[in-house]
């Protein structure tokens, strides 16, 4: 009888909370449960900021948004909280009591319990203040090596979800077009294969850490008119099914991604945010996305005062909901009362909130959020007394040895080496003079998303909370008998001159004159690469090309180089520097990195994933363009770069032989197998990136003139060598057609295995034979790279 009465008393965990009971169960009950205002609760986040005292998150303000009142909005329910640790610099454990805090009162204070889901920026490491500074997307793509991207993104993903985030706003895997896009920075690179595989191996390794990966701008962004941002795209349908779609495509068929953000921009007219088709037709109905798609940052409001397709917030938000958006960020506008009338008075009909809350509430049900033993939490708070928060300070290390280890090992196979007359490595000179803007800058090899240059800017009292050692304190450090002379000689973008003279006395003093040039990072006109610092041409900012010629016309051998966000037309210098090194904002390990390649202690292995252009006018342009893109007779622009797609130097040789292909004819559904041979014919070891380019001389609609289809990288030592074997799938050389579907045709191709887009080094002729084939989105994406057994050594 006793226990029967205790049964009874225990009170029954609701179906919601009941890890037992199906997750379309689950989310089913509690949408049947929610009235309309707790459901819209969880379709907004709100921008808040962490308490540096451990207290509860305090509403963010900025100046495109109203002020929140949570003591308002919390009886409700919150899906999100936006960027509790990338808003204001916070000690890592203070800000995760806070969260912790918030999180719990957010749970007490609705009917069901329900925590928000936290996001932060991670576009080259957690955005917060103390974490590891990684190298930005571009240099990710000019290492080539999805691998280690991968160990990179899950390391991130591990430290984001040891304080209680949940989602991260990365990759961007927007495919550059227009290299005076100030985003540049941001994106992997030009060629769409390199962006996918890299973008792919990011998404899996964050994934791996438990953390919802975003994947951003889907799309079109990149396309702007001009590289201006939010400018307007015009994309054509094939350019956009095979240029700019392939990224997503695959990080949502491989990589698992459970968010995608949608673009700012409009295509021919139709918003992304407001394109049903893309949203829903093409990446649920087609590819099988099944997660979340979450605006970027206010841009449903946008479809009434940027796009003009709204009349006001409630036909905004009806627009965005109808194509397929689920959550609003950063903070509550158009998603609030607004939708809530419109829902009230017919125009918005409830079914689109339910779909999109059975959304947003299945990817909490997999988080654990609607667990009946969910605790706020984190386990890098796990054992500690949260009764005395300063007791905290100081106790979680965003920024440890194992962190720090794997930025430094991406910065080093991201330099790349553009050109070298034999002056590098550097051999112990007496003198150096160690010149320009970026030679003694600490924050030169970080990107406008890291929070130093994104919030820290705003904090000038705050420290830096991790390690910025210049190029001159590792330079030093690498050649501790040498005499070094230091002068900028101008500023990043200033136009002064004055300091020129300087600099050009230092370099005549000098046995070698390194020139460290490039950007500042920064946002929307605040510095000369990143999100809205556009460029009028890819001239260097400033007077840096002046500074270069002075520097030149001195006879003292010079090595140029680079810690920059895009790449840059060099004038003179491609040619006539003795050397130079390309960096593409590699992190907070990045001088060590190009010390390391200047000195010799490392040999370089970075390949460019975009091309430097010779002359800074020639935009856009990009090594995939068809034949009228390129050099001809027809215009006096000529858009050849000064190095090339792929391009990168290191201090080996490598030596390609012994091309063999199994059957030189394969069917359009089928497959043809190669094999070659690689030998290190140099005295160190190194590593040769090689790459399989396509090109197919006849087609039915316009081509670029070859297009990566695959590559791998090679580490040899000196006379080892490798036999490679390569299966290339027929799928790899279809198209999107004249009828907008995928084709694979017959006919002949030729495939280039090379060291770089214009270096070719084996190349083979093949045909494909039947019938059209129509391959779908189920289609190969990758050829395989084997390696095989080792040849016998030659004489």
């Amino acid at each position: 009888m006793t226990a029967n009465v205790a049964e009874e008393k225990t009170p029954a965990v609701p179906v919601w909370n009941d890890r037992a009971v199906s997750v379309s169960e689950r989310v089913d009950a509690l949408v049947g449960a929610m009235t309309l205002r707790e459901k819209i609760a969880q379709l907004y986040g709100v921008w808040v900021g962490a308490s540096d005292e451990g207290g509860d998150v305090a509403p963010h303000q900025h100046d495109m948004e109203e002020a929140v009142d949570l003591d308002v909005l919390l009886p409700a329910g919150l899906g999100q909280l936006t960027r509790p640790f990338g808003t204001a610099p916070v000690d890592p454990a203070l800000g995760a009591l806070s969260l912790m805090r918030s999180q719990a009162r957010i749970a007490a204070e609705n009917r069901f319990g329900i925590p928000a889901l936290a996001h932060e920026e991670c576009l080259a490491g957690f955005a917060a203040w103390g974490a590891t500074a990684y190298p930005v997307p571009l240099s990710w793509g000019a290492t080539f090596d999805p691998v280690l991207v991968r160990r990179m993104a899950a390391a991130i993903g591990r430290d984001m979800r040891a304080v209680g985030v949940h989602q991260g706003l990365a990759p961007v895997l927007d495919v550059v077009r227009d290299a005076r896009w100030g985003r540049v920075e941001e994106t992997i690179g030009e060629d769409p294969y390199l962006v996918a595989t890299i973008g792919t191996a990011y998404v899996q390794g964050l994934e791996s850490a438990g953390i919802v990966a975003t994947l951003k701008h889907f799309v079109g962004y990149s396309a702007s008119r001009a590289g201006r941002n939010l400018a307007p795209s015009s994309v054509g349908p094939r350019e956009r099914a095979d240029v700019l779609l392939p990224p997503f495509e695959m990080a949502v068929r491989e990589g698992g991604a459970r968010s995608v953000m949608h673009a700012y921009t409009d295509l021919d007219g139709i918003p992304a945010a407001a394109d049903e088709d893309l949203l829903t037709g093409l990446l649920r109905d087609t590819w099988g996305f099944d997660g979340t798609v979450v605006a970027d940052y206010f841009g449903i409001a946008f479809l009434t005062t940027l796009h003009a397709i709204a009349g006001d917030w409630a036909d905004a938000a009806g627009a965005a909901l109808r194509a397929g958006v689920d959550v609003e960020l950063p903070t509550v506008k158009t998603f609030g009362a607004p939708l809530e009338e419109a829902v009230t008075d017919g125009r918005v009909p409830e079914t689109l909130i339910d779909r999109a809350l059975r959304r947003v509430l299945t990817q909490k049900t997999a988080l654990g959020l609607l667990d009946a033993d969910w605790t706020p939490l984190p386990s890098a708070l796990t054992g500690a007394d949260l009764d005395t928060p300063d007791t905290l300070r100081g106790s979680i290390d965003l920024d440890g040895p194992a962190n720090r280890a794997l930025a430094r090992t991406l910065a080093e196979e991201a330099v790349v080496l553009l050109s070298n007359d034999g002056i590098l490595p550097l051999t112990a000179p007496r003198r150096i003079a160690l010149l320009g803007p970026n030679a003694d800058e600490p924050t030169a090899v970080l990107g406008c998303y890291s929070f130093p240059q994104h919030i820290g800017v705003h904090h000038p009292h705050s420290p830096l909370g991790i390690t910025l050692p210049t190029l001159r304190d590792t330079l030093t450090a690498e050649f501790p008998d040498t005499r070094f002379a230091t002068a900028p000689g101008t500023g990043i973008d200033d136009g002064d001159t004055s300091g020129i003279p300087e600099a050009v006395r230092a370099a005549r003093d000098a046995d070698i004159a390194v020139v460290v040039l490039g950007d500042r990072a920064g946002l929307f006109g605040r510095g000369t690469s990143g999100e809205g610092c556009d460029a009028e041409s890819l001239a260097l900012p400033g007077a840096q090309q002046q500074l270069l010629d002075a520097l030149l016309d001195t006879g003292t051998p010079l090595v140029t180089v680079l810690l920059a966000g895009r790449p840059y037309a060099l004038g003179r210098a491609a040619t006539e520097s003795a050397a130079i090194v390309q960096a593409f904002f590699p992190g907070e390990e990045g001088t060590h990195a190009i010390a390391g390649i200047l000195a010799g202690r490392l040999n370089p292995s970075g390949r460019l994933p975009v091309s430097v252009p010779r002359t800074p006018g020639a935009q856009p342009t990009t090594y995939l363009g068809p034949r009228l893109a390129h050099a001809n007779n027809v215009s006096n622009i000529d858009p050849t770069p000064a190095f090339p797609f792929g391009h990168g130097l290191t201090y080996t040789t490598f030596h390609w032989t012994d091309l063999a292909v199994d059957h030189h004819e394969a069917p359009t559904d089928g497959a043809f197998t190669l094999a070659l041979t690689i030998r290190n014919t140099g005295r160190r070891p190194g590593t040769e990136t090689v790459q399989l380019y396509l090109h197919d001389p006849v087609a039915s609609v316009v081509q670029p003139l070859q297009r990566l289809i695959g590559y791998t990288r090679l580490t040899l030592d000196p006379g080892q060598a490798q036999r490679l074997h390569v299966t290339v799938p027929a799928d790899l050389a279809s198209f999107t057609g004249r009828d907008g579907q995928r084709i694979t045709e017959p006919g002949t191709l030729e495939l280039r295995l090379a060291s770089s887009s214009t270096q070719p080094h084996l190349t083979t002729h093949l045909t494909l034979t039947g019938p059209e084939h129509h391959p779908d989105h189920t289609r190969h994406l990758h050829a395989e790279f084997v390696v095989g057994q080792e040849p016998a050594a030659r004489a």
